[in-house]
């Protein structure tokens, strides 16, 4: 798990995962979250990739274009 490095200092994702076809997230607020390419699809989650890895804009990104096309983990 890698800590987002949320350099706006405004977004609800605290940690992700990344792997070959998937990102984990993990929310503020004790949600997790994994999206792969089966939902929200493969060019989508590649997106998520970049941004967490940025550490900028994945919150927002999931907000306006992904929402609850995903698995809700619990743990």
């Amino acid at each position: 798990m890698e800590i987002y490095a949320n350099k706006k200092g405004t977004s609800g994702v605290k940690a992700y995962e990344i792997e070959q076809d998937s990102i984990t997230v993990y929310f503020k607020n004790s949600s997790v979250y994994l999206y792969n390419a089966s939902h929200p699809g493969s060019a989508v989650v590649a997106e998520m990739q970049k941004l967490a890895r940025r550490g900028e804009g994945l919150n927002d990104y999931i907000n306006q274009h992904v929402k609850a096309d995903c698995f809700v983990l619990k743990r």
